[in-house]
């Protein structure tokens, strides 16, 4: 971790700053560099692969939740500045919820919330678990062994996302091709720009398609949004093209908690001898595992604001770890530990203030859907592979096994 030394906007001598090289990393450890990180304090500052300058990096619970639900920290201002970031390429969309400040944020909001609430999820289930049986039941007929990531945790959220978003199943291939690139690092700006091109080009047509449609799908939703006027047809493409990216997430967390219980005996038998109480073992799961690699989107201060100490200076770009926050002792005791028992558990898997993902619920209904299916209908199931031999995805935002044999 290469240390460069900057001035300090506050007049008082500022941590320094830190190259965060984003490793590729395999299996489910935590980065050293952001250990390190938050040995150094709960505000540190960092410089990632892409962008220009640095950033105060924010690790500690208390002051993540403050800096994720304060308006005085703006999402919306640091579209204008290449910040320094882990994407090569930047290219924020109009609409784009996760740019959004309040009130914005909320009117963007209300053309899609219907499509992601509890009531909503209750009626997706039965349609979500018989997409999933029919990809098991191929499974099965198979035999062992079996690539999970191959023929389960990737079709399948691909699959429930695109029903609720409205692709059509023709393009459905195609679109996926551009999520997965999107969130890759490799291939640089040029691939990334390209995919976000097609992919965005994709929804532009398909929303001026659902203008008049009578669907209850997320695409025809933003279709009579936008002929109704309570948003532009820039706004909707951008709003929509995270939701559809949202499936890849489900893949890669489910990979790597599955392949935790496939690795950790203690965990599977918790989970099948108490199939009832699988939902606080998931949890911690997704308080555990290191989602992403670095950390996400930027935001810039508005005003001088005092955190943990130390003044971030208005114009000053901020970003905060959810991964760290997970970790914080103050808030988990023995926070290295997967403690299935854990209780109160107040992570921040999902993020935290009006950025809160909107899939929430969805991705706990598929995580869940899966890991009860696969648990019940595959037996025995262990790794038919030393857990060494799995492969683990590289240059990419989104960490996760790229593949997860079993037998059973």
């Amino acid at each position: 971790m290469t240390t460069v030394e900057s001035s300090a906007p506050s007049g008082r001598t500022p941590p320094p700053v830190r190259d965060w090289p984003a490793h590729d990393l395999d299996g489910t450890d935590f980065d050293p560099v952001l250990a390190d990180l938050m040995r150094e304090g709960p505000l540190t500052r960092i410089r990632l692969p892409h962008g220009e300058g640095w950033a105060w990096l924010a690790t500690r619970y208390e002051d993540v939740r403050l800096i994720t639900s304060d308006p005085r920290f703006s999402r919306a201002e640091a579209t204008c500045r290449q910040v320094t970031r882990l994407a090569p390429d930047f290219a924020p969309r109009p609409g784009s919820l996760a740019w959004a400040d309040q009130p914005e944020h909320n009117r963007l909001r209300r053309p899609v919330a219907g499509a992601f609430t509890v009531s909503a999820m209750k009626r997706l289930r039965p349609r979500a678990q018989a997409v999933l049986d029919e990809l098991v039941d191929g499974v099965v007929r198979d035999g062992p062994p079996s690539d999970l990531i191959e023929r389960v945790l990737e079709p399948f959220p691909v699959t429930v996302v695109s029903e609720l978003m409205g692709v059509p199943a023709a393009d459905r291939p195609q679109v996926h091709a551009w999520t997965r690139q999107i969130i890759s690092t490799s291939g640089g700006a040029e691939a990334a720009a390209r995919a976000k091109t097609g992919l965005y080009g994709w929804i532009r047509s398909i929303v001026r398609a659902g203008a008049h449609s009578t669907g209850e799908d997320v695409y025809a939703l933003l279709g009579r949004a936008v002929s109704g006027g309570d948003i532009g047809e820039e706004e909707a493409v951008g709003l929509a093209g995270p939701l559809q990216i949202g499936g890849e997430a489900v893949t890669h967390n489910c990979g790597q908690m599955l392949f935790l219980m496939l690795t950790r005996p203690e965990l599977m038998e918790r989970a099948r001898a108490r199939p009832e109480a699988r939902g606080p073992l998931l949890d911690e799961l997704l308080r555990y595992v290191p989602h992403r690699s670095t950390v996400g989107l930027a935001r810039i201060a508005l005003e001088d604001v005092e955190v943990a100490g130390r003044l971030i200076a208005a114009g000053d770009a901020v970003h905060v770890s959810y991964l760290a926050a997970n970790r914080d002792p103050d808030v988990f005791p023995v926070p290295d530990r997967i403690d299935p028992d854990r209780d109160p558990n107040p992570h921040l898997a999902f993020g935290n203030g009006p950025h809160f993902c909107t899939g929430a619920v969805l991705a706990r209904l598929l995580t869940g859907l899966l890991v009860d299916t696969l648990l019940d209908r595959l037996p025995g199931m262990r790794l038919a592979v030393p857990p060494e031999q799995v492969l683990w995805r590289h240059r990419t935002m989104i960490r996760g096994p790229r593949t997860l044999p079993v037998t059973w």
